[in-house]
């Protein structure tokens, strides 16, 4: 199992970014797909979360109405839409997946909002 994470950058408040994650080495389409982040010093929390079928999505309340989770199983990738970026959204951004009971974490792409 391979996540690889990209599109994390400096963006100012109120701005947009797009993550995406690759995946490779399982049946993508098969399984759930999650973003957490880390924010320096604090533990890491899920952002967003979707069925493996695309189909019902939950999000962090700190996020609601800003961020969207989707997936292409043609590409294997999952993305992280996110508008109207604070500067408490600066964190390092991981896809997860759980396959067999383990969790399996790309390396992360750094996201920092700030002026």
């Amino acid at each position: 199992v391979q996540l690889v994470e990209s599109g994390g950058g400096l963006v100012q408040p109120g701005g947009s970014l797009r993550l995406s994650c690759a995946a490779s080495g399982f049946t993508f389409s098969n399984y759930v797909m999650k973003w957490y982040r880390q924010a320096p010093g604090k533990e890491r929390e899920l952002v967003a979360g979707g069925t493996s079928a695309g189909g019902s999505t939950n999000y962090a309340d700190s996020v609601k109405g800003r961020f969207t989770i989707s997936r292409d199983n043609a590409k294997n990738t999952v993305y992280l839409q996110m508008n109207s970026l604070k500067p408490e959204d600066t964190a390092v951004y991981y896809c997860n997946t759980k396959r067999w009971g383990m969790n399996y974490w790309g390396k992360g792409t750094l996201v920092t909002v700030s002026s």
